[in-house]
């Protein structure tokens, strides 16, 4: 069976094209979805995958109706593939039922972890540079001070908790952690 996927982003973006070039591929079943290709939770899409079976073939109009990102359309047609079934983009000519376009899926896999890797070497190289400048990243501690005085009022019993955060800027998060150590036994 061929499932197809159609998306736009926008409500007053129209799927006709891709609905017309889906049905003239032979798409038995077509799952029609206006969303953002950066969103990762499309029902529409979620459904389509779910219904291929071994076997079938999942038609797209064009890759980026899949995925906006090498990774997110990498990881798709793993899941594409993980269920038995074929691919096929008409639009960029991609087709994995064919030599050829199992060995243009092959090659788009290693783009995708040399993307993945050069994303992970930028990352490390920018903390280290961080490191080096005396940043260490993450969210600033909270002054002890602030929270030794958070705690005293709220052992007064007078104020709520949200008046308590307002008064002297220590999160709820914070404050309930100071007290929970508190409790602690040592």
């Amino acid at each position: 069976m061929k499932i197809g996927y159609a998306r736009v982003s926008t409500a007053d973006q129209s799927l006709d094209l891709q609905i017309d070039a889906l049905q003239a591929e032979g798409c038995e079943r077509i799952y029609t979805e206006k969303a953002s290709g950066a969103k990762d939770d499309r029902t529409e899409l979620a459904k389509a995958l779910d219904a291929l079976r071994p076997g079938d073939t999942f038609v797209v109009y064009k890759l980026d109706r899949l995925a906006r990102s090498t990774l997110k359309l990498i990881a798709t047609l793993d899941d594409v593939k993980a269920r038995g079934a074929e691919f096929v983009s008409l639009s960029d000519k991609i087709d994995t039922t064919t030599a050829a376009g199992k060995a243009l899926f092959g090659m788009l896999a290693v783009f995708a972890e040399f993307e993945r890797n050069v994303i992970v070497e930028r990352t490390k190289a920018g903390l280290a540079a961080s490191r080096a400048r005396g940043r260490n990243g993450g969210r600033p501690k909270t002054d002890p001070k602030a929270v030794a005085k958070a705690l005293k009022i709220y052992d007064s019993n007078t104020y709520t908790v949200a008046e308590i955060t307002d008064m002297t800027g220590v999160t709820k998060a914070t404050l309930y952690r100071a007290i929970n150590e508190r409790k602690a036994p040592e």
